[in-house]
């Protein structure tokens, strides 16, 4: 079991979305835009995970990160309501489970390598945490100084005319060791696949489809799906 906090913050502007939450697992990794939401038609609270819009999902939108396991997401959402009953009860945000392990968070990487005209894109990955979590939706990009990782992010709206829009990742490591250990082995993992593809002489995806078709999809294990844009929340 991992040890994670969680932060709840109440929205009180009567629509159905009650409030939001964010989890910090080992303080090492955050997810924010955790939504804690009322139900229409008997007005019971369940959790949803930030979202993007997709194109291959009936309902319109897929999770951006989502417990992959039936226990952890029973534990998990369990926890994200009790934090939010907390803080309407007793005007407490933050809620801890677990004690901190000794040692680095556990976590496994899988990376597709994908290219096409005129994107900067080089690849897609996803993170798995515990074997409990994942956080799907992480492309590798080709920058100026040469490849780098790019979290999942939602666009920020200028405050002011003039501003530009800023993006603001939603899921990302909160210390140096977290992110470097967690970025170097997304990249490592990318370069062997495409030494794999090389030696096999089969060209990277050039588009979304492809991709898919060669694997890049939200399976049962919960790892991604190429996404479209990110759904922006508050």
């Amino acid at each position: 079991c991992m040890n994670y906090e969680i932060t709840v913050n109440e929205v009180t502007n009567g629509d159905k979305i009650k409030g939001y939450a964010s989890v910090v697992f080992e303080d090492s990794f955050k997810i924010t835009g955790i939504a804690v939401m009322e139900r229409s038609d008997n007005g019971e609270l369940f959790v949803a995970m930030p979202r993007y819009k997709s194109s291959t999902d009936d309902s319109g939108y897929r999770d951006i990160c989502n417990p992959i396991t039936k226990d952890f997401r029973e534990e998990l959402y369990g926890n994200i309501l009790a934090a939010y009953d907390n803080l309407i009860n007793e005007g407490t945000k933050r809620y801890t489970v677990g004690r901190p392990k000794d040692g680095e968070l556990d976590f496994s990487v899988r990376v597709y390598p994908y290219e096409r005209e005129g994107s900067n894109i080089r690849g897609f990955g996803s993170v798995v945490f515990g074997d409990s979590f994942a956080v799907n939706n992480i492309s590798i990009l080709n920058g100026k100084k040469g490849l780098f990782v790019s979290m999942p992010s939602r666009t920020q709206r200028p405050r002011k005319e003039g501003d530009k829009t800023k993006y603001v990742d939603i899921c990302f490591p909160v210390t140096a060791e977290c992110r470097k250990a967690v970025y170097d082995e997304l990249l490592k993992a990318y370069e062997q696949e495409l030494t794999k593809l090389q030696v096999a002489g089969t060209p990277p995806a050039e588009d979304k489809a492809k991709a898919k078709s060669g694997g890049v999809r939200e399976d049962a294990d919960g790892f991604l799906e190429v996404g479209d844009e990110p759904l922006p929340f508050r």
